[in-house]
């Protein structure tokens, strides 16, 4: 089995010559198995590289720290699924984690913020009633100092986020490299990159 290199003396010049074998591999130019990083319990292997650093690979994860940019908020939550990736379809049904795939995530961190927050109630159409709503961070007791800065807030969640706290999962992109760093936070996905990710979403089904 050949190794996996990063050089480029192997590949053809710009008028298509070969070029001239004029050394063999060297250590700095190699490449390693990528990480193929899956959905499941925590599992991270650490590799020593170039000048003794290390990396962090993922074999397995399930939760990562999301931003929520409009609010300026970050949590941690639980990955549900993979829903859309650009490159390979593969790695959909495989729920393969890498930079830029399109994930589900818990909404429960975000929709407890944004109540205790705000006092209102997001993702309405669903939400609980009676009993189980006075358990809820929007109608806690709160001191008439706190009612009244509580008041001074003011936010509204678009149309299709507020769709997704209904079934409680958002979508999310991963900005992290999970197979070099171990970890895979995002954002939570708002306005038109959201509407381009569900077309595209929509359109795979």
């Amino acid at each position: 089995m050949c190794s996996i290199s990063r050089d480029s003396r192997h590949k053809r010049s710009h008028t298509s010559a070969k070029r001239a074998h004029y050394r063999k591999k060297r250590k700095f130019e190699l490449g390693r198995q990528a990480a193929g990083t899956k959905l499941g319990p925590k599992r991270i292997h650490e590799v020593r590289v170039r000048g003794g650093n290390k990396k962090f690979r993922a074999m397995r994860l399930e939760a990562g720290t999301y931003s929520w940019g409009s609010e300026a908020v970050s949590r941690p939550t639980r990955i549900v699924a993979v829903v859309y990736n650009a490159s390979n379809n593969e790695l959909v049904r495989t729920n393969t984690l890498v930079k830029g795939s399109i994930v589900q995530v818990d909404a429960t961190p975000f929709r407890q913020w944004y109540e205790n927050r705000y006092a209102q109630v997001v993702g309405k159409k669903k939400r609980q009633t009676g009993a189980e709503d006075e358990k809820n961070d929007v109608n806690k007791h709160r001191s008439g100092h706190l009612k009244a800065k509580v008041a001074a807030r003011k936010s509204t969640v678009e149309s299709a986020l507020d769709d997704q706290f209904v079934s409680g999962r958002l979508y999310a992109i991963i900005t992290s490299r999970p197979g070099q760093s171990g970890r895979c936070d995002g954002y939570i996905l708002e306005g038109k990159e959201l509407e381009f990710y569900l077309r595209k979403i929509r359109s795979k089904k």
